[in-house]
């Protein structure tokens, strides 16, 4: 995922947190802001230490950011969204996570 396309400060998560809306299923909880002020479309993982060590979480981000990318051309534009890992999602295959990650991003009208 390009660095223009990442939600990386702290303001921008708490404000995508406050005035967004949240959508989820048994493995992932996403959080949607609507910015006119964004080209596209930008993207953050959230994974607390409770579903595992650094390896375990970091992986887990790496598979949600590839799977997002993936998708690229489908997201809507002007866009913060933010997923956040839970347990559930730890031992989940590629496939399996994509389709978790379809299915929530669909639920919250994310796809053009």
């Amino acid at each position: 995922m390009q660095k223009k396309y990442r939600l990386r400060d702290r303001a921008d998560f708490s404000r995508v947190y406050r005035h967004g809306r949240s959508f989820a299923n048994h493995q992932l909880v996403v959080y949607v802001f609507h910015r006119p002020q964004v080209e596209r479309f930008r993207v953050g993982v959230s994974a607390s230490k409770k579903i595992g060590n650094a390896v375990v979480r970091n992986r887990v981000r790496r598979l949600i950011k590839e799977i997002v990318r993936h998708q690229g051309e489908k997201v809507v534009d002007h866009v913060d969204i933010i997923f956040i890992v839970r347990k559930g999602a730890v031992g989940l295959s590629y496939d399996q996570l994509a389709k978790s990650v379809h299915h929530v991003m669909r639920k919250g009208s994310l796809f053009k």
